[in-house]
């Protein structure tokens, strides 16, 4: 054997051309973390622990120096975890973590990673940002292993890489970026985490269905997922928890991009509502639930003459599906037809509401643009709208009241079965409604 090396088996040797010569190896990188970890097992007589030793434990967050991003973690970022952040090019994702990883440098050693950048210009856009980065230490590099070794000798207990697309380790001899480099460098990096208790946080470009670039597996192996999401030519961004296991999925945090980077906005509901000096027809105030706090939106619609032959149905952050079904209920039991117009219906913010809380102020919004007439004014609603036309309760629906008291409304259309037992909540006038022409009757 001439000693060359190939991928895939093949008949006839590349490099000297004799057949029937190749072997099926495992490379000795392999064969060598194979036997380490062998070793590792065959040294203690066992490894395994009970849940109420480990339960003892205390679990030790630390502060991200944002209280939006630590709502979003779950409370803040614990030992030993792997995140994931996704989002746009240019939305933010660097500018975030390169303001938590300063924040956390002032407790304990952090490493920050760039795999795009020089340190120079990591180090410029922290200056822009008014960061003091005394402590964090910052390092160029794209391969795993360096930086797994950077990390043991500076004695990281966080380490930030940005991106995990451009890194590459030797398990590997594809090019950085592809399916196997990815899911490698990743699968490397976590398995640090896991070993010494030292928090990743990895930055992840997403492809244009806005999913992280890579394979699915990517999401599975971390323990968080975070999407960044924004309007076009908005300066507010979202950050969505779409997987967590230290804390409540579908969190969310809002922030507010600045000359100084990335600033939380510590009221969201008061962005995303439009204050009218006066009342206006085809906007109608609701309260969705995101993560585990209470959100006020503002509902729009407009109705108008079709302009071709198919009337278009279009939603922005509300599901187009959903919307047609709405209008179906409108019609058999609302007695209100839209056929031959135009409906368009956008969630003001940019915001995506996943829940069906938002039906009644979707239905109610329609109406309302219809008919060229305003909801009364200060009220704010929410519910669902079944297929028969009964209006049907949802989750939390005190919380929700609360909170649109505390933005000032005066009045609430929900369903009968929110109302609370005591029937008010201090400063808000409460109306229950359990079908849908009634709802339609109270709201105007």
């Amino acid at each position: 054997m001439c000693g060359a090396r190939t991928a895939q088996w093949q008949g006839q040797c590349p490099a000297c051309e004799a057949w029937n010569t190749l072997e099926i190896a495992v490379s000795s990188l392999a064969s060598a973390g194979a036997s380490r970890n062998a070793r590792v097992v065959a040294a203690g007589p066992s490894s395994s622990r009970t849940v109420t030793d480990i339960a003892q434990e205390s679990d030790v967050r630390a502060g991200t120096g944002s209280g939006e991003l630590d709502r979003v973690l779950g409370g803040g970022l614990v030992a030993g975890s792997v995140v994931l952040l996704g989002g746009d090019p240019g939305i933010g994702k660097s500018t975030l973590l390169l303001q938590a990883a300063d924040a956390l440098s002032r407790e304990r050693p952090v490493l920050y990673v760039s795999g795009e950048e020089s340190v120079r210009q990591v180090a410029s856009r922290a200056q822009r940002l008014g960061l003091e980065a005394t402590t964090l230490r910052l390092a160029a590099e794209t391969r795993v292993e360096t930086i797994i070794q950077e990390a043991v000798a500076s004695r990281a207990q966080v380490l930030v890489v940005d991106s995990i697309q451009t890194m590459q380790t030797e398990l590997s001899e594809s090019s950085a970026g592809s399916a196997v480099q990815v899911r490698e460098s990743a699968a490397r990096l976590v398995r640090y985490a896991k070993e010494t208790g030292t928090a990743v946080l990895l930055i992840g470009h997403v492809t244009k269905e806005g999913l992280i670039a890579g394979p699915r597996i990517l999401e599975h192996m971390v323990d968080t997922v975070l999407y960044f999401e924004s309007d076009p030519g908005s300066r507010f961004r979202v950050v969505r928890a779409v997987k967590n296991r230290f804390g409540a999925a579908n969190e969310i945090g809002v922030f507010a991009m600045v000359e100084q980077g990335l600033r939380e906005v510590r009221n969201p509901s008061a962005i995303f509502l439009s204050r009218h000096p006066q009342p206006v027809s085809g906007s109608v105030v609701t309260v969705v639930r995101e993560g585990s706090r209470p959100l006020l939106v503002e509902v729009q619609a407009l109705v108008d003459e079709a302009q071709g032959m198919n009337p278009r149905r279009v939603a922005v952050g509300f599901e187009s599906s959903r919307l047609a079904l709405l209008l179906a209920v409108l019609h058999r039991h609302g007695g209100v037809s839209t056929a031959g117009r135009d409906v368009f219906v956008n969630v003001v913010g940019g915001v995506r509401i996943g829940e069906t809380s938002a039906d009644l102020p979707a239905v109610l919004a329609v109406l309302s643009s219809l008919r060229d007439r305003p909801v009364v004014t200060d009220t704010v609603c929410f519910g669902e709208l079944g297929l028969t036309g009964e209006i049907r309760p949802v989750p939390f629906g005190e919380e929700r009241l609360r909170e649109a008291q505390k933005q000032g409304f005066k009045r609430a259309l929900v369903p009968s079965a929110n109302v609370p037992r005591r029937g008010v909540v201090d400063g808000i006038e409460i109306e229950g409604v359990s079908r849908l022409s009634e709802a339609l009757d109270k709201a105007f």
